[in-house]
């Protein structure tokens, strides 16, 4: 490990101050009760999606003082923003009334087909097949969409908080392994997919039947767990809206295919996602207002990952690379929780002459752990950004989502090893 410089070190330590500061969202939130006079300030911070965004800032400050305004705005420059970006469109469009009933028909189609009592099979199919779907329609997509019908559903009515946990954790786990049955869906899969030359077949071969078999697992062990408090699942919705032409419903599904088509290209996806709202407006009687402000969030959120995580290369790159492929499982798995899983392949891309073996290991690794935490997938933010204000306070508390997340993780660990 070369010796790290003063900014290298300074960005180490706001990176783990940022970490400290995502989980105590719910303390700035008690002060928001406790001191109501800066109660905007509070509240703000207590935002999760806001702190990486917030310690983000306080890098850039730091590296214009230290090193002066052209170097700090260089540094935002060279920084890759398409994630966030694509994130903030995709969910924009997979969010809108349109895309939502055809979505929640589908699910309702295949429930007819499935031998279990209506909650039952609902709740199953939206942790399970959504997820799964996260490998064609991007996992942002599947993770959205996911999560507004479990609010619609199963969160339309009091559950218990094992249940709340125990779903949320369930959902952010198989979003994160149901998205490797393609090379283009997940992510940390999209980091290296290209570099390593893995095609379709591969993933499906190496990686995608394991995540399916566990996806399913964890899906119908939680869908047993909790069979008695599902029964309101099974309850036809409540008609609010009228039904959407099929001929809007076909527009809204041509633009969620076109961002998905060109996520790479941000100048493309976004003038899509433009052309998208000044459709919407125009026909305003077929849509719910636009999820603009969780999308922002969220992107600010990845954004603001995005510049933290640049200046980390230079104590995790070595941590990784002095595991072998069977430790480098579990390095990945772990340190997914504290950084962003797509991060980790990405610096494992940037090595040379990586075993087969250790590239498996390492994306394997990557997605196993990204539900343990907010900040382990792209897609979880999206998710909390939905479902928080289902929760005591409407704040979700890290700790009760790690524990929810860990059965799903042990299934995932032992589809990937053992199968």
């Amino acid at each position: 490990m070369n010796n790290p410089s003063t900014l290298q070190i300074l960005a180490a330590i706001l990176f783990g101050l940022a970490l400290i500061h995502t989980f105590s969202t719910k303390f700035f939130e008690g002060l928001a009760h406790r001191q109501p006079r800066h109660a905007g300030l509070w509240h703000l911070l207590g935002e999760v999606e806001v702190v990486f965004g917030f310690w983000a800032l306080v890098l850039v400050v730091c590296m214009a003082a230290l090193a002066g305004k052209a170097e700090a705005v260089q540094y935002i420059d060279t920084r890759n923003f398409t994630e966030p970006l694509f994130v903030f469109a995709i969910m924009v469009v997979a969010g809108t009334r349109p895309i939502l009933q055809f979505a929640g028909g589908l699910v309702q189609a295949v429930a007819r087909f499935v031998p279990l009592p209506r909650g039952m099979a609902m709740y199953f199919l939206l942790l399970a097949l959504v997820p799964l779907l996260g490998s064609f329609i991007t996992e942002p997509a599947a993770m959205t969409l996911a999560a507004l019908m479990l609010r619609d559903t199963l969160f339309s009515r009091e559950i218990s908080t094992k249940l709340k946990y125990t779903t949320l954790g369930v959902l952010f786990v198989n979003i994160s392994i149901g998205g490797t049955l393609t090379p283009f869906a997940a992510p940390p899969v999209l980091m290296v997919a290209a570099k390593w030359n893995w095609d379709l077949w591969f993933m499906v071969s190496t990686f995608g039947w394991k995540a399916a078999m566990a996806v399913a697992i964890n899906g119908g062990c939680a869908m047993l767990l909790f069979r008695k408090e599902l029964a309101h699942m099974g309850q036809p919705p409540a008609q609010t809206a009228a039904r959407v032409p099929l001929s809007v419903i076909a527009v809204h599904l041509l633009f969620l295919l076109g961002v998905v088509v060109f996520a790479h290209h941000p100048a493309v996806f976004i003038g899509l996602l433009l052309f998208f709202i000044g459709f919407a407006t125009a026909y305003k009687r077929h849509q719910d207002p636009l999820i603009l402000r969780e999308a922002l969030l969220v992107a600010f959120f990845l954004g603001g990952l995005v510049v933290l995580g640049g200046l980390q290369q230079w104590w995790l790159q070595p941590l990784l690379m002095k595991m072998d492929a069977n430790a480098v499982y579990f390095g990945a798995t772990a340190l997914t929780a504290i950084t962003d899983n797509a991060a980790l392949t990405y610096l494992g891309s940037l090595v040379e002459g990586l075993s087969e073996e250790f590239k498996v290991a390492l994306v394997a690794g990557a997605v196993t752990g990204g539900g343990l935490t907010v900040i382990a997938n792209a897609p979880n933010p999206a998710g909390v950004s939905i479902l928080r204000s289902k929760f005591d306070d409407g704040a979700i508390s890290p700790l009760g989502l790690l524990i929810g997340a860990l059965p799903p993780t042990v299934v995932a660990i032992l589809a990937f090893r053992l199968l």
